[in-house]
């Protein structure tokens, strides 16, 4: 349900019919799984089934196994990350699976969160989405931290993977991985975002969940070395303003960094969440770039090369730049704006009636620190004070709570933050007004706008404009 008023702007989606099409069968399969899950935030049966009767389910067919009624292959297979176990009537009074002498965590087998794909041309050039609706804290698990790759996830042995660092500098180096691990380490828990997360959302409400809405976005804890270090081993000359980093996977994907940014708290990240960078976060070297677009954080780091002036890529022209009515584009678009989501009650989501809920999102900065979120639950017309979850760090997600007692009534849940620069989240209307919607795919990066979730007399939660 599109809820815009008659003066909202009307022109055609910033996506593509065929593009749009896609992206909305996608979540439309993946829905119809969720709401068959009782454990699923998107259930669709009986309020009393939700997550007692699945564990039901698994466990009758547990025991049942036990007594060789049904074959294993009868059982519920595991979901992805774990591992099937037979469930016992009472654990208290039963021995568990043993340890093994070399393993790999799993996680249960009652918890079914995946990153999903929205069908693109290619498997190669194209992304994942977190599942924010199942999000706790603001830590993102790595095998759930969204993906964006434009030829697919590079395959690199480390032994044999090196980082070049030329141009503007006293002398070129290269550095092997084992020579990047022997400096000085230092971590970071912060967000990355794709700048094209709410793509298809400009025009008209498209994507119904908010994975699809704004689950290109994740946070992780990062450990790596500091890019000041390396280029200071290079020796940076005097004249140096600009850096492009290159990517080593097909792609060759290539940015360019200010010297200014790239000094002051960029990153070479080897670690994820504790461990080695995952493959598709670009293993074994990624370059970090604390509040700038998803993009600009190379994956697969093969080479950085100093210059004075910008490089002018394709990804800094034709692509990842900023459309304006006038019909000039804006480059160099780089920060992240304040930004938030309601996460829950979201889109595609069942309230079981009414009574007291906790509305709960994330809120994130590439400038800074969030300092306040609003909540409203009439679309805008009053706004109340959300509580902060900490830990609250600067660029990074943060987790905002906020109690309601439902009436029954139709209500529009909007949340709004503000960050310690000052800069308050705007609305559609004042970001399209900006932006506006011209030109043959409109505007397409840096959507940051107010996100409103309608929820019906019945329960039923639906992505809708606000303006």
């Amino acid at each position: 349900m599109d809820r815009s008023p008659a003066n909202a702007p009307t022109t055609a989606s910033p996506v593509q019919p065929s593009s749009r099409d896609a992206l909305l069968e996608a979540e439309a399969r993946q829905l119809i799984h969720e709401r068959s899950d009782p454990a699923s935030p998107y259930f669709a049966g009986d309020p009393k089934a939700r997550v007692d009767r699945r564990r039901f389910l698994i466990g009758s067919l547990a025991v049942a196994g036990v007594a060789g009624a049904v074959p294993r292959s009868a059982r519920a297979a595991a979901p992805l990350g774990a591992v099937e176990h037979e469930v016992p009537p009472d654990a208290s009074k039963t021995q568990g699976y043993p340890l093994d002498d070399s393993s790999y965590g799993s996680r249960s087998q009652f918890e079914t969160e995946v990153r999903t794909r929205f069908k693109t041309a290619t498997q190669q050039s194209s992304w994942t989405f977190t599942p924010l609706q199942n999000g706790v804290g603001i830590i993102t698990p790595s095998g759930l931290h969204f993906e964006r790759s434009h030829a697919g996830t590079a395959v690199i042995d480390p032994s044999k993977h090196f980082l070049y660092v030329n141009g503007l500098v006293g002398a070129p180096k290269k550095f092997s991985m084992r020579d990047i691990r022997r400096f000085p380490s230092m971590s970071r828990i912060m967000f990355i975002e794709c700048s094209g997360n709410g793509l298809t959302e400009w025009s008209k409400p498209t994507l119904r969940t908010v994975q699809g809405t704004h689950g290109l976005t994740s946070t992780s804890e990062w450990t790596g070395v500091p890019l000041s270090t390396i280029l200071k081993e290079a020796g940076v000359r005097g004249n140096a303003k600009w850096l492009l980093a290159e990517g080593g996977d097909g792609a060759a994907m290539t940015r360019s960094i200010p010297m200014a940014k790239a000094m002051k708290d960029c990153f070479l990240a080897y670690g994820q969440n504790g461990e080695a960078i995952r493959p598709e976060q670009g293993y074994p070297l990624r370059l970090v770039i604390p509040g700038f677009e998803g993009n600009m954080n190379i994956k697969w780091l093969r080479r950085l090369e100093v210059s004075d002036a910008p490089f002018m890529t394709r990804e800094e022209t034709s692509k990842y730049t900023d459309l304006r009515p006038s019909g000039k584009a804006v480059q160099f678009s780089f920060e992240m704006e304040a930004k938030s989501v309601i996460t829950f009650p979201s889109g595609e989501m069942m309230l079981d009636g009414p009574g007291f809920y906790e509305i709960t999102g994330l809120a994130w900065s590439g400038r800074g620190t969030i300092k306040r979120v609003d909540v409203s639950t009439d679309g805008g017309k009053t706004w109340r004070k959300a509580v902060l979850q900490g830990p609250v760090l600067p660029i990074c997600h943060t987790r905002f709570r906020f109690p309601w007692q439902w009436d029954g009534k139709t209500a529009v849940l909007q949340s709004r933050c503000v960050d310690d620069t000052g800069y308050v989240q705007p609305t559609l209307g004042q970001v399209i007004a900006l932006r506006g919607l011209d030109g043959p795919l409109g505007s397409i990066y840096h959507l940051n706008a107010i996100q409103s979730w309608q929820v019906a007399s019945d329960g039923k939660v639906s992505n809708v404009h606000e303006y």
